[in-house]
């Protein structure tokens, strides 16, 4: 196995809601859902999101759409027209989230 960037394999889609973020991750094969589901753990995107989730991370999974959907909690400062932050509606969440590096 290598290390490589989930961005190489995967896409993503992410946005608000309400006051927390949905972010979505799909690959296109059975063998690199598996690789999704043992490296995106709870655990794991709450850490890669430290700095901007400070409230809970629930992971769906989607084996139909070979996804992962993750809500990230509290992170949006309000969310919508209440926040201060530049990226409100957590449009660049998924975009972050393939910065993960994983083994493949």
């Amino acid at each position: 196995m290598a290390k490589v960037k989930l961005k190489e394999f995967a896409f993503a889609r992410s946005g608000d809601k309400g006051d927390g973020s949905n972010v979505g991750v799909f690959v296109t094969n059975a063998q690199d859902y598996e690789v999704l589901k043992r490296e995106l753990t709870v655990e794991r995107v709450k850490r890669h999101f430290h700095a901007i989730c400070k409230g809970e991370v629930t992971r769906y999974e989607a084996p139909n759409m070979l996804a992962l959907n993750f809500l990230l909690r509290d992170s949006l400062g309000g969310g919508g027209s209440e926040s201060l932050k530049t990226d409100a509606q957590g449009k660049v969440h998924g975009l972050c989230l393939l910065e993960i590096e994983v083994e493949r």
